[in-house]
């Protein structure tokens, strides 16, 4: 079992999470977290401020598989997609038109990952675990990272540190956890292969048309249960939508 810090389930002040990659995870991932700001808010709760950071613009492959319409083509996919969000949900929360790396404030307490390259990840892996003498409260915490394939992928909660637990008699509280370069460490040996879709047909070679939406779902329902109940017995999951298996990973 893994405990968050008290002050996340009832902090006195928005959450700060950053989102990272506005496309076919992170698109429908914005969505989701709007729905858990909104009941986190509903009950109680100071909710979520959210930023989102892509420096890519949208183009006629994304249409359909991404969460984009005709209208919006050229425009900047973070842009497109939290004015959509602010407007619908009456959220104030904001675009970063610009990739992640280049981003030179604090990191936020929840960082949510949905890139596609190895480099990415690494480089966001090492900006949020890099050393700190900062006390303030915002200070990073957790890294929610999604990775797929064509019909597959997992989404891994990790710590940024150790983060203190209470005693319990009940059950073995874990303090840190590993991130998914530790936890699957093939992964460094793994190539990008970087080639952009021409079009939705040839996209949907390279992913398939609901992969995104289950992961980001499954996600953000990972995401909600550890900010309303304050802990997580489990840290994430495998799916595959060619048999339709699901297999959680454990704390």
């Amino acid at each position: 079992m893994h405990f968050i810090p008290n002050w996340l389930t009832a902090p006195t002040s928005a959450i700060q999470v950053h989102l990272i990659g506005a496309g076919g995870t992170g698109s429908t991932m914005l969505t989701a977290l709007a729905r858990i700001n909104y009941a986190l808010t509903d009950s109680g709760h100071c909710g979520l401020q959210v930023t989102l950071f892509d420096d890519d613009r949208v183009d006629g492959a994304n249409l359909g598989r991404q969460l984009f319409a005709e209208c919006e083509l050229g425009l900047y996919k973070a842009g497109a997609v939290i004015s959509r969000a602010n407007r619908f949900f009456g959220t104030k929360w904001k675009a970063r038109n610009m990739r992640y790396e280049e981003y030179r404030e604090n990191p936020a307490t929840i960082t949510i990952a949905c890139v596609d390259s190895v480099a990415s990840r690494r480089n966001i892996c090492g900006k949020l675990e890099q050393p700190t003498v900062s006390h303030h409260r915002d200070r990073p915490l957790y890294l929610l990272d999604f990775g797929n394939g064509r019909y597959s992928g997992q989404v891994l909660l990790s710590t940024t540190c150790e983060i203190a637990q209470p005693r319990s008699k009940k059950f073995e509280a874990v303090s840190q956890l590993d991130n998914v370069f530790q936890t699957f460490p093939e992964m460094e040996e793994q190539r990008d292969d970087g080639l952009p879709s021409c079009s939705l047909a040839q996209a949907l070679q390279q992913q398939d048309l609901f992969v995104n939406s289950v992961l980001s779902n499954m996600g953000a329902s990972l995401l909600w249960s550890m900010l309303r109940n304050g802990y997580v017995r489990h840290r994430g999951m495998f799916v595959n939508l060619e048999d339709y298996r699901s297999l959680p990973i454990g704390v």
